[in-house]
């Protein structure tokens, strides 16, 4: 278009193109230094009217050009709350610290402001050079979100990596550079801290832990085992990564980019600091895929849902440090890729994570504390539903994260979760005196009472699966009182249900226990044998039924009934003030709703790894051996008469002279 009236001579060729080049850049126009250049007769006036801006562009040219010159207007005015800087403006450092290691579409840099009459005058901040497209539209965003987190400044100040402003020649042109500057809060993420070797002590003395600090998380002592100054360490740490997410989520946000990569501790005033909101969601956006608009409340609560999972790994590696290995850490995330549930994380990480390992396997007694609370508050921020995951200020009255000091009322849910924890603990101590055996039974019974799903319609979903037997209120016998012919070491037992197509209330059950013949006389100190399996199927169909407590009067007998005595002790302990709130119960029920379960006939069959010397007699043996060690429920299943309690992760069944098996969920990768 510049071409027109203009002399075609070669040497014209680059007037003519330097004057195409201002009109397409939207710059006012100096073309007569240019042409002065070029040692070359023009006429003056022909370029004048060729040549100038007004006369040579068309009306569509013209309004592609007030549209770019509004487009960097607007960008300007959106970034007016954050401070446009120059590169001379900061002093560069020769390096950088490996926690601000940034992504392959970005350099990083450390610098100082140098310009005196900045108010950031001599603070250490991060440059943050994003190359791609996709890069500066991260940085444009964590721009465009301070408007709301800038609002409240305390929390902003406290719980957000601090944005400073940018550094950008053009608004508008793709292709120049945009740099970020933020905020620098350490040199190290919060995933480096914890790949150091003294990462408790360090830490510590980075947050200056005394009497005031660990007041915030309801503890009132400092120092003591590493266990106790562990747990206390990851209170602080998780109720300040909490605290800086829900308030991202109160500004209508969600963070969607949650990592121990992203986190950082600041010395200064001892929080941690979430990452840069690069690529924050809003709550209430529309769907562009077919320009609908999702319902605002499930959109906030799957986009909640979302970063409160990201908090879950954040957690599961603070505690259980054998995660930061990726190989364990994949096999972690595999299990709940597979649809496992996390509340039986326990009984998959005992397996997956070593005992003996350098760490001292702290994590797992961390969680344990406080009757399983740590797994009930990691399996609810890891939950399958994202509308069953807990929200931030649940998590912050969570009994794990509350310190001695402060009183929590804990909900039904937690409290069938502690009963449960406690007994699965009690059961893997194998010391089954008669006080272990009393407080098995009395919280057996406690359970029972709290079984969440008394009618079988909602056993008909939780039921199957693969069960592993952990205690028998029944019979113990073991090798230690008595001097059989063939010794036979029981090793686990499981109890497999299956679904059966039709009719949907039929069910499939095979029970499974594996044993060892150990044919040596030192079999004390040598527990080599031939290795051997016994199954036992059958089926059995549900049905609804109650379980009726008959009346002391009636029982006659001449021995005590640890039943009897495990009703009394449930009675009395749910009479007391601080069960009467979440369970109003003055007296044990004459009879509970319980899942009745009606059994056919049972097919055993047995394998050894190898023949017993050739003799059918020895053989005969250790069936009648295996046969007197495990329950006979588990032998027998037509003496399974009902189930009294299930959830996710356990199962109470009672047999026909009353004794109850419990049970622990486990999953194929255990």
């Amino acid at each position: 278009m510049a071409a027109i009236g203009v002399y075609s001579t070669p040497k014209m060729e680059y007037v003519e193109g330097r004057c195409v080049s201002f009109i397409n850049s939207s710059t006012s126009l100096k073309l007569w230094p240019m042409i002065g250049r070029t040692g070359f007769p023009i006429r003056r006036k022909r370029l004048e009217v060729n040549c100038s801006l007004p006369n040579t562009m068309s009306p569509l040219e013209s309004e592609e050009d007030a549209a770019t010159l509004s487009s960097s207007d607007s960008l300007e005015d959106e970034f007016s709350h954050v401070t446009k800087f120059k590169m001379s403006d900061f002093k560069i450092r020769n390096r950088v610290s490996i926690g601000l290691g940034g992504r392959g579409d970005e350099i990083v840099f450390e610098a100082m402001v140098n310009d005196p009459h900045s108010p950031l005058y001599k603070t250490r901040v991060v440059l943050r050079q994003l190359i791609s497209p996709r890069a500066k539209r991260r940085g444009h965003r964590a721009i465009e979100v301070l408007k709301r987190l800038g609002r409240r400044k305390l929390m902003y100040h406290s719980y957000s990596m601090q944005v400073h402003g940018y550094i950008c020649s053009s608004m508008i042109d793709e292709k120049s550079s945009f740099t970020l500057v933020h905020g620098h809060h350490g040199s190290a993420s919060l995933r480096h801290w914890l790949q150091r070797s003294d990462w408790l002590p360090t830490l510590e003395a980075t947050l200056s832990l005394d009497q005031e600090s660990v007041r915030r998380v309801g503890d009132d002592t400092i120092g003591g085992p590493a266990i106790s100054r562990q747990l206390r360490l990851i209170r602080i740490l998780m109720r300040d990564l909490l605290i800086g997410v829900n308030y991202v989520h109160s500004h209508g946000l969600a963070h969607t980019e949650l990592r121990l990569e992203n986190l950082h501790i600041s010395a200064v005033d001892k929080h941690i600091k979430v990452g840069i909101l690069g690529n924050a969601s809003d709550f209430n956006e529309a769907d562009p895929a077919d320009n609908t608009s999702y319902d605002n409340m499930d959109r906030r609560r799957m986009m909640i849902a979302f970063d409160m999972r990201c908090v879950g790994f954040i957690m599961a590696k603070m505690v259980l440090r054998e995660l930061m290995d990726p190989t364990i850490f994949a096999k972690f995330k595999a299990f709940l890729t597979k649809g496992n549930d996390p509340s039986c994380l326990r009984e998959f990480l005992l397996h997956a994570v070593k005992r003996n390992s350098s760490i001292g396997n702290f994590g797992i007694q961390i969680l344990d504390r406080n009757w399983g609370a740590g797994w009930h508050l990691l399996s609810v921020l890891l939950a399958p539903k994202p509308l069953d995951r807990i929200s931030c200020l649940n998590a912050l009255r969570h009994p794990f994260l509350c310190g001695p000091k402060w009183r929590v009322n804990p909900s039904i849910d937690l409290i069938r979760w502690s009963l449960g924890s406690t007994t699965v603990r009690i059961a893997e101590e194998y010391i089954y005196g008669q006080q272990q055996r009393s407080r098995l039974a009395h919280f057996v019974e406690l359970m029972e009472m709290l079984n969440p799903y008394p009618k079988p319609k909602h056993w008909l979903g939780l039921l199957p699966g693969k069960w592993r037997l952990l205690y028998c209120t029944g019979r113990h016998i073991g090798l230690t009182l008595r001097q059989p012919s063939v010794r036979v070491l029981i090793g686990e037992v499981y109890l497999t249900i299956s679904k059966v197509s039709q009719p949907k209330t039929t069910f499939s059950a095979a029970s499974h226990i594996s044993f060892t013949v150990m044919a040596g006389r030192d079999w004390a100190h040598d527990k080599s044998g031939v290795g051997g399996k016994l199954q036992v199927n059958s089926f059995f169909r549900l049905r609804a039924g109650r379980r009726l407590y008959l009346e002391e009067e009636t029982i006659s007998s001449n021995f005590p009934s640890a039943t009897q005595d495990a009703q009394a002790s449930v009675l009395k302990r749910l009479s007391s003030k601080k069960w009467r709130k979440a369970i109003p119960i003055n007296k044990i029920p004459s009879s509970l709703s319980v899942a009745k379960l009606v059994s056919d006939e049972i097919d055993v069959m047995m394998s050894l790894d190898k023949p017993l010397n050739g003799n059918m007699e020895v053989a005969q043996k250790a069936i009648q051996e295996v046969r007197t060690q495990i329950p006979p429920e588990m032998f027998d299943l037509s003496k399974i008469v009902c189930g009294t309690y299930l959830d996710s992760r356990l199962l109470v069944l009672r047999s026909v002279n009353g004794s109850a098996l419990f049970f622990h969920r486990c999953t194929n990768d255990s």
